[in-house]
């Protein structure tokens, strides 16, 4: 913890402080055209406070003629406070990232309203009726075109802040900006990447019931070896400017609207970590649903329905970053038109494409699973899993998840396109509700 601590140890802006509700309309009252959406005067405000995350202030602002979601970065990890502080900056990278790919989201992403610099928030656009992507699952409910939206916004942002469409110049501010990104970087590096793999008192796996499938994790060499080759990729491959938090739980949605939220993680950095990390989840959420005694016809097949989501996911990013890239006609220093005619759909060209995305897949496989891990054994647990009350039927459905995401890391040969990734599910499932956790040993053979 010492290197997150050294980290994040920065100063507080001048002027700022810690907001409560009955501050949220004066500090809005201050801007004319925030205070005409809202309409009324500011004692006809309601301000709620909905933060349900780790790290910030979240309020919603209603007034007779509309709404605002505001947004606070505090000085600390809100479930440990002084115990853990956190640098405030991340609330300047998250306006920084709605700035940079608003040109790109395609109305999939709320609209940034207004960043005051001195108080590190952010008002943006009040996203109703949505819902959390993650609760929905864990409520069993469909939301179709989701998937689908989450591609499209990866696929549009990732292409048009990649070398693809990029002179090296832009990209290389891109880079310089968001490297200073350290706090929340320092998180990801040690959450993600270190912490699920040592003894360390932040993770929070179910004990004693995962203990033994932990201590296999911290022992398991060639795990470890995989894992560090992809936690240098995510820290030397400067690919696009990445989301770096992109999960079911950054996304809200309803029957026909999705917005991608909270991309305060910004990073330029490879592009299959996006891409992996929303898939990971959507993994995870399949897995829980194992946990779902009651009418096993419905259960199994919402499950059926989560995987095909996988594939809807990942074929339509693959398909529209192809389209992206075949209608692209600006500057380029990665693949320019001077040694690549993009009117010329030619072998050499097409063979060029597919090796880019095959290595975007390959990435896109190893953090899914490196995400996997880290949302059992590590810090950061899901509501998928944390919301099964019975610890020991909790750790039944998380072991096969390790399982399947060790194969994925230690032989990925195995999974080189998503249908055999899907077709992998029901091997890896092997704990239902009502099996044993098996020995340690096993974790290797799975």
């Amino acid at each position: 913890m010492a290197g997150m601590d050294a980290a994040q140890q920065t100063p507080l802006p001048v002027g700022y402080r810690v907001l409560a509700n009955h501050d949220i309309s004066h500090q809005l009252a201050q801007r004319p055209d925030i205070a005409a959406a809202l309409g009324g005067t500011p004692a006809q405000w309601h301000v709620r406070d909905v933060a349900d995350g780790n790290l910030n202030s979240v309020f919603l602002v209603e007034g007779p003629n509309g709404g605002v979601c505001v947004k606070q970065s505090l000085p600390w990890v809100r479930v440990a406070k002084d115990d853990w502080p956190l640098s405030v900056e991340r609330a300047f990278f998250e306006s920084a990232y709605m700035q940079r790919t608003e040109p790109f989201a395609l109305g999939l992403a709320p609209r940034l309203l207004h960043f005051d610099a001195s108080l590190r928030m952010i008002v943006m656009e009040r996203l109703r009726p949505h819902t959390i992507l993650r609760q929905a699952l864990i409520a069993g409910v469909q939301h179709p075109l989701a998937a689908r939206a989450v591609a499209e916004f990866a696929a549009s942002t990732l292409f048009h802040t990649s070398d693809i469409a990029n002179p090296f110049e832009r990209k290389a501010d891109d880079v310089a900006l968001f490297c200073k990104n350290h706090a929340l970087q320092r998180i990801t590096v040690d959450l993600v990447f270190i912490d699920p793999y040592t003894h360390n008192t932040r993770n929070r796996y179910v004990s004693p019931h995962l203990n033994a499938w932990a201590r296999a994790l911290r022992e398991d060499g060639a795990l470890k070896s995989a894992v560090a080759r992809h936690r240098n990729n995510y820290l030397s491959k400067p690919q696009a400017l990445l989301h770096g938090d992109l999960h079911s739980g950054s996304v809200m949605v309803t029957q026909d609207d999705t917005r991608v939220i909270d991309g305060e993680f910004a990073w330029v950095g490879p592009i299959g970590f996006d891409t992996g990390n929303f898939i990971g989840n959507l993994l995870l959420s399949w897995f829980a649903k194992a946990s779902h005694r009651t009418d096993a016809q419905k259960r199994d097949a919402y499950r059926d329905w989560i995987a095909q989501q996988v594939q809807d996911f990942w074929q339509h990013f693959h398909d529209r970053f192809l389209a992206h890239w075949q209608g692209w006609r600006g500057p380029s220093d990665g693949y320019p038109a001077s040694h690549f005619d993009p009117d010329a759909d030619t072998t050499e060209l097409r063979a060029l494409k597919a090796e880019y995305l095959e290595d975007v897949w390959a990435d896109t496989l190893a953090f899914a699973a490196i995400e996997m891990v880290r949302r059992c054994i590590g810090f950061a647990q899901v509501a998928d899993f944390s919301s099964i009350q019975d610890p020991a039927l909790r750790a039944r459905v998380q072991a096969p998840a390790l399982a399947l995401a060790r194969d994925m890391l230690v032989n990925p040969h195995h999974y080189r396109t998503v249908q055999t990734l899907l077709r992998s599910l029901t091997r890896h499932d092997l704990l239902r509700p009502d099996s044993t956790l098996p020995h340690q040993d096993e974790l290797s053979h799975a």
